[in-house]
Parts: C-alpha cells; structure tokens; sequence
C-alpha cells in the first residue's frame, strides 16, 4: 500500500493516467464487460481505496473526489462511524426482504424526521429495489394505480433513470432512440433554464413563461392532453447539467398540480440528505410534494438503497404491488443511521452551506477571468459551470473534456453533464473542509487554463 489515506492528505499523481495497473485492469474491463460502462470512459483509473474526499487508484496516485460516488457518499468514503455500524449489523442480519426488523425501524423513524413536521404524520414510507431508477417506477405505478390515469408529464433536461420508465420520463434522448416500443403517454414541457431559456425569451421578457405552457397546456380543453396521473419535477436538474428551478416555476407547478388535483412526485434521488444544504431541495422552496423518491446517499456509505416517501391518500396498493428481493438491506438502513448521527451532530448541513458559499464564490471569479465559462449555477454543494465557445456562446463539449482530463491529470475528479456534456459538475463530500475546497479551485484553475492552452495550440 503506497497511502494510507490517512489525515494530511492532497492529491498525488506519480504516473501517467492511466497508470500501468489500471491500464490493466480497464483493459481487462472492456475486453469482459458491457459496453455500457460510461465512468472509466472519461475517468481512466481504477481504483483500490478511499478515505473521506480522497481516493487511491492501483498504481498508487491519491486523487481528490469531487464525484464521490455521483453524489452517493455524503460524509466521503469509508467514514470510521459508518463503517462500525455497518460492521456491528453485518454480524446480526444482512437480509430481511420485507419483514419488520430493529434497522429497519430505526431508518424509518429517521428518514420520516427528516421530513417538514407538516407531513411526518401523513407520510407513509415504502422500500423500493435498490436503485433510484426502482424508485421512480414505484412512483409512476404508485400515482397511475392510485389517479387510475397514464399520462405523466415530465420536463425537458431532466433524468429519471434508465429503466424502461424511468428512461421514458428522461429528458436524455440518445437512450431512447436504440430502444423501441417505449413506454407511452410521457408529455416534455420546458424547465425554467434561464441561461438558455427554452422558449427564447430573456429575463426582461419572461414572466415564468414556461410555468405558464404547462399551465395553459393542462387547462386548455383543446391541449390535447388528458388529465394526468402525475408530475415528475426535479427541483436541481443533476444529469441535466445542475440547472436550479426557480422559485417562481417550482411553485406555480406545484400549485397548478394540487389545483387540478395530480400527484406532484419529487425526484430527490440526487439532492436529497443534505446535498443543497436542507435534508430535501423542496424544502428550500417551501413545497410538500405527494410523492419525495430518494437514493444515492440514503444509503450512508455507498450501501444501495432506495425509498419512496408519499401521502397516505396515495395507498391504494394491494400487496406485492412493488417488491423486490433486496429491499430490506440491513446493512444501508444500519449504516443511514449512523450516517444521519453523524450529520446532525457536527451540523454537515451548515458546513454546506459555508462550503457551498465558497466554492460559488471561487468559480464565480474564475469565470470572471476566463471567458469560455459561460455560466456557473447550483445549489449547495451540487454545482457546475458551462463550459462555451467564447466566440458564440454555444456549449463546447470537447474544452469541458479536456478540463476534467486536466483537473484529473492534477488529482481532482470532476463529472461532466448537460447538453454536450459541457458542464463541468461537483458533487464533493458535504464534510470537505475549507482547505480542501482551495485546494479543488486552486487546480480548477490550472485545469481550465491547461484546457485553453490546449484550445489555442489546436487553432
């Protein structure tokens, strides 16, 4: 072991990327695996360990992790608290499908506290298969069962998943178009993306108009869409390319739902546990949606798991409406627990706000100087910047990628997202500190500079 990722830490890459051994080893991946694979595409490492924000690859290199686990690992990888406690209940039972158990409980009686006290008692909690994208099917059954319609409306930019309904509702559309006979009655509306806003209006012209689509869209007996079952928001578009809704357009979707009578299901697989500095993002816009889905950190420590919060009204299943063998994973409803402690007693929400603040901050001036940034947005500690053509203003896929292979070359790991993939994301630990947030813009920089560089030479 050349690390032992102990305290003190910084990024150490000693080899070219990839290194000999994880040349290796993605060599042996692709010659075995899918071709689905999508992370070692554009991330060239394997990896061996990892501790806090930091992570080991095979050759030895010490990266900084500002992907952590597509935002899986709140408190970063392998927290000493978390790993006990998924150690103690490892020793008691791993496997419970459905049956009543202590763990379970005590998830449960954590998660729902979570919640607005305004919905804790009305709020039943149902334990999905162990994805995000399951969550999202149980969703739209959940809602069609209960409205006994189809339709589902959807927003443009957003991503459900890649399961047959999860991917019907995702705005994506390269997925789509090599598999036929997808699911039906799915209606995209804009999503209020005002740094390209989707009707072509800017801030002086627009009065929320995409709220307004939907809204005329919904109650026009000529729209030519029936009454829906449910509609599905995501209130930071993740995949999408970190795109906030705003205030004005969360809350006139949720009013017009509540008005006409249709679910109103969140997707906070991505911005849930802390991620935009409340427990959920509909808090911050002062929602109470029918239906909450989460994942990614429900899980406490990578562990997967996902769960469906949703209005009691809602329960109109019969038993085994929505099962699944792995649902009752003792060890991610152990290990949430502990993580939970651990985040309200050192209070990581206020600590994403401070660090959330700085790094806004620190981009926000990077842009100022470098003129291929043509956005920087997010909430919390879930952010990007789009990377454009400074001379049309159009995204520019092929610099965003050469920024993560810089930054990566340097010891950071940053995602890509948004149209073209020209968004640059970060999606760190909620317990980085403000060394280590100085520590990512100090080799941002260095990554963007690198990345213009590289533009130049190639003109």
């Amino acid at each position: 072991m050349s690390t032992s990722l102990g305290t003190g830490l910084r990024p150490d890459v000693r080899t070219a990327i990839p290194g000999p051994k994880s040349m290796e080893l993605l060599r042996r991946q692709e010659a075995r695996e899918s071709n689905a694979r999508s992370y070692p595409r554009r991330l060239p490492v394997a990896l061996e360990r990892g501790m806090g924000a930091y992570v080991e690859d095979v050759d030895g290199n010490v990266f900084l992790d500002f992907l952590a686990g597509a935002g899986v690992l709140a408190l970063g990888h392998s927290h000493p608290e978390v790993v006990a406690a998924v150690q103690e209940q490892l020793g008691k039972l791993v496997h419970g499908l459905d049956l009543p158990t202590p763990a379970k409980d005590q998830f449960t009686e954590a998660h729902l506290a979570l919640l607005p006290e305004s919905m804790r008692a009305t709020t039943k909690v149902h334990f999905c298969g162990p994805t995000g994208a399951n969550a999202v099917e149980a969703a739209l059954k959940l809602c069609k069962s209960h409205t006994g319609r189809s339709d589902i409306i959807s927003f443009q930019g957003g991503f459900h998943g890649s399961t047959h309904g999860a991917m019907a509702v995702t705005g994506l559309v390269a997925p789509k178009a090599a598999v036929p006979g997808r699911m039906p009655d799915v209606h995209f509306f804009p999503y209020s993306h005002c740094y390209r806003c989707p009707l072509g209006l800017t801030a002086t012209e627009c009065d929320t108009n995409c709220a307004s689509y939907l809204e005329n869209s919904l109650r026009d007996t000529h729209g030519g869409i029936p009454k829906p079952a449910a509609v599905l928001l995501e209130l930071v578009q993740g995949e999408g390319g970190v795109i906030p809704a705003t205030p004005a357009f969360a809350n006139r979707v949720a009013r017009l739902a509540r008005e006409l009578d249709v679910p109103l299901i969140v997707d906070e697989i991505q911005t849930g546990y802390g991620r935009t500095g409340s427990w959920f993002a509909f808090e911050r816009y002062g929602l109470e949606p029918d239906v909450v889905i989460a994942s990614k950190a429900a899980g406490g420590i990578g562990l997967p798991i996902s769960v469906m919060f949703y209005h009691r009204r809602l329960d109109t299943w019969n038993a085994g409406a929505h099962i699944g063998t792995f649902r009752g994973h003792q060890l991610a409803f152990a290990a949430s627990v502990a993580a939970l402690e651990v985040m309200r007693r050192e209070d990581v929400l206020g600590n994403v706000a401070a660090r959330g603040g700085q790094l806004r901050a620190g981009l926000d001036s990077l842009a100022a100087k470098e003129p291929a940034i043509g956005d920087v947005r997010g909430v919390g500690l879930m952010l990007g910047m789009e990377i454009t053509d400074p001379r049309t203003g159009a995204p520019d896929p092929s610099r965003a990628a050469a920024i993560q292979t810089a930054a990566l070359r340097r010891g950071l790991i940053v995602e890509l997202g948004g149209r073209g993939d020209a968004v640059v994301r970060l999606l760190p630990p909620l317990t980085i500190d403000r060394d280590t947030a100085d520590l990512a813009l100090e080799i941002l920089t260095e990554a963007v500079a690198a990345a213009g560089r590289r533009e130049e030479n190639r003109c």
